[in-house]
């Protein structure tokens, strides 16, 4: 859900490759922030919206690493510290959904939840493909990646909570699934906005997942 992310990544050969693929992963997260935010709607699953918003949060930072790309290391952690910011706010709001879902709304369906949360993960792990050369990277960098690995660990969890609410016929396994995205949320953004300001005061931490 997903997010902001050693060597450097600043040659114009990366630099290309890399552009590459962010308006790869750009398009993939875009699309399936429709398909998801539909479906949880549709489904009643606050898991499900919860991975959608991630899929949405996902798209507008792949654009701004796309805008940043090219610019200096101050710019870039700059980016990323908005980024992991809008990371906890996701968090945030994750949580304060499955208070809200609990106290108000019934059992969500499991067989859209599953199928949906296949074709997430599967999307996912496409756009991991296709990041993980740059996962150790600047700020910036390690936000996407950390990004696009939430989403793959969340579309697993949300394929788990439908398994649950299947066999449990109780709308818990979702909530849980939904709080589990929020912890992840709010744990990148605390080592994306540590390690962007470590580098906007010239102390670059080095990184190795």
């Amino acid at each position: 859900m997903s997010a902001g992310c050693g060597s450097c990544v600043d040659t114009a050969d990366i630099n290309k490759s890399l552009r590459r693929a962010l308006w790869a992963v750009l398009i993939i997260n875009a699309g399936m922030f429709v398909v998801e935010i539909t479906a949880g709607v549709f489904a009643g699953s606050v898991s499900l919206q919860a991975d959608a918003v991630d899929f949405l949060g996902d798209s507008a930072s792949y654009a701004i690493s796309l805008f940043v790309l090219s610019k200096s290391l101050r710019w870039r952690s700059g980016a990323a510290m908005i980024k992991g910011l809008s990371m906890a706010v996701f968090g945030l709001w994750i949580l304060g959904t499955v208070i809200h879902t609990a106290m108000t709304s019934g059992t969500p369906d499991p067989m859209v939840m599953g199928w949906v949360g296949v074709m997430a993960m599967l999307a996912n792990l496409v756009a991991a493909f296709l990041l993980y050369r740059y996962r150790n990277g600047d700020a910036n960098m390690r936000s996407v990646w950390l990004c696009t690995r939430n989403d793959v660990l969340g579309n697993i969890a949300v394929v788990l909570a439908a398994s649950g609410v299947l066999a449990t016929g109780s709308m818990w396994p979702d909530l849980g699934v939904a709080m589990i995205l929020a912890s992840l949320a709010l744990h990148s953004s605390a080592q994306i906005l540590r390690q962007s300001m470590a580098e906007l005061q010239g102390n670059p931490i080095q990184t190795g997942n």
